[in-house]
């Protein structure tokens, strides 16, 4: 398999160009072992990871901004105190994240000045707005839907922190995902505003959600090296081919249209055709163009300056008891 990436992407070394010690790190991940922090590993693996999950990081921090501001304006009490712990897992899991990425090298630190700066990404999807309580709704059934689709696969990725953090992640996902289905149930069976209300937010979000994935396998740079070391396991267009298959069922059971209209069951394949995104939207919004990418940005960093105070004072603390525990010894 290794042999056939290589022969389609022309930048990644064939198994003969690698010296010994590569080999025998790719012989370990071909037989599926993982990856300690403590072992050694190429250095484009090691980049690789921290991009990957330094991306996945911020993505979760910033997905908490189009739903946070919705906490004090949900519907009813119960469904506050959902929203609630549901922005609270997400801060959980980008801090899981950061964690993983830390054992690589880097820190919390540089990859929050690298976001903030612009140079490093986070997921498109969480550059559009919430404008109703029925987008809550689509968040949480399409946009966590579509991360647990590709985080399922990652529990089974060649790096052991990255794929044990997955774990508790994905668990919590699930949660979000059936909480975002309750709400787009209510609206469905709910007043003709209502629907329409369902309806409109799974118009603006269906194909932002399938940019989630990344490009198509023939555009994504990434893709066959990631692969090949199993630091992804299901190429983009298998992820997203899978999302939509398990979705359009859930949009029918709901009475809502898909906004598709090449949308088609393919007897052959076992699968539905359906349309490619605008993947120069795709582009647009990830080089800071979306319709929130500033407001989503000036959000990190204000949050940022206005908790230094903060991280200053618990650092000071710390070296104040390790100042103690020192003179005690």
């Amino acid at each position: 398999m290794y042999a056939q990436m290589v022969k389609s992407t022309g930048t990644m070394k064939t198994r003969e160009e690698m010296d010994e010690q590569e080999r025998a790190f790719q012989d370990r991940i071909d037989r599926g072992e993982k990856i300690e922090p403590q072992d050694w590993m190429p250095e484009g693996y090691r980049k690789t990871l921290i991009r990957q999950i330094g991306q996945h990081a911020h993505s979760e921090i910033v997905g908490q901004l189009p739903e946070g501001n919705w906490i004090t304006r949900a519907p009813t009490l119960e469904r506050k105190a959902i929203l609630l712990a549901k922005v609270q897992d997400e801060a959980g899991h980008g801090l899981y994240l950061y964690c993983a990425a830390e054992t690589l090298g880097i820190s919390r630190d540089e990859m929050t000045e690298q976001l903030h700066a612009g140079k490093a990404k986070y997921s498109s999807i969480f550059n559009y707005p919430t404008l109703t309580w029925a987008d809550i709704g689509a968040v949480g059934w399409l946009v966590d839907g579509a991360a647990i689709m590709n985080q399922v696969a990652l529990q089974r990725t060649s790096y052991g922190p990255y794929s044990r953090a997955m774990v508790r992640i994905c668990k919590e996902e699930s949660f979000h995902q059936r909480q975002g289905y309750s709400i787009m149930m209510k609206m469905a069976s709910g007043t003709p505003e209502q629907r329409r209300m369902a309806q409109d937010a799974l118009d603006r979000f269906w194909y932002p959600s399938l940019m989630m994935f990344g490009p198509s396998d023939k555009d994504s740079v990434h893709s066959a090296q990631s692969m090949a070391w199993k630091i992804k396991v299901s190429t983009n267009d298998e992820l997203r081919q899978k999302f939509v298959d398990q979705t359009v069922p859930q949009a029918e059971y709901l009475g809502l249209t898909v906004p598709d209209e090449n949308l088609t069951w393919n007897e052959e394949k076992g699968g539905y055709d359906f349309s490619e995104p605008d993947w120069q939207e795709f582009y647009d919004v990830l080089a800071g163009n979306g319709p929130c990418n500033a407001d989503r940005m000036a959000a990190r960093r204000t949050a940022w300056e206005d908790g230094a105070w903060f991280r200053d004072g618990l650092v000071a603390h710390a070296n104040k008891r390790a100042a103690q525990r020192m003179a005690a010894e």
